[in-house]
């Protein structure tokens, strides 16, 4: 037996706005909305949900509302990766347009990676192009 990654839950001051700002990131939909949560899927998990095995469904995000703001470093943040044929650089900038932050969090100075923060604050890295 093993587990499935259900989903990563995230608390925000703002769970729908950040929801809806992490939907638009990725590109996903968000699949439900209420005052207790947000939760946002790929946009090809719905459709596909139902004709894969229970353990290949991927996860998702879930926001839920908290009063406080956070407050120091992850613990746990995400990496994306773009692909090779996308311009890296190009989707940093976007991410900022977006409302991301670049942020140090003392990453060396050759590091394949680049750190931003979330609105909320929540780091959040963006890996050097793969094609896997």
């Amino acid at each position: 037996m093993s587990l499935r990654w259900y989903s990563t839950v995230v608390e925000s001051t703002d769970h729908r706005a950040l929801a809806r700002w992490w939907a638009t990131t990725l590109d996903w939909e968000i699949a439900y909305e209420s005052n207790l949560e947000s939760v946002v899927i790929p946009r090809w998990s719905a459709e596909l949900s139902d004709s894969l095995p229970f353990h290949r469904v991927p996860p998702g995000m879930v926001f839920v509302p908290v009063e406080q703001q956070k407050s120091g470093k992850n613990r746990l943040h995400w990496d994306f990766a773009p692909h090779t044929s996308d311009d890296r650089d190009a989707e940093i900038h976007r991410l900022e347009a977006l409302g991301a932050t670049l942020i140090d969090v003392g990453e060396p100075e050759d590091a394949t990676w680049t750190v931003l923060a979330d609105p909320d604050g929540n780091e959040f890295c963006v890996l050097s192009a793969r094609d896997e």
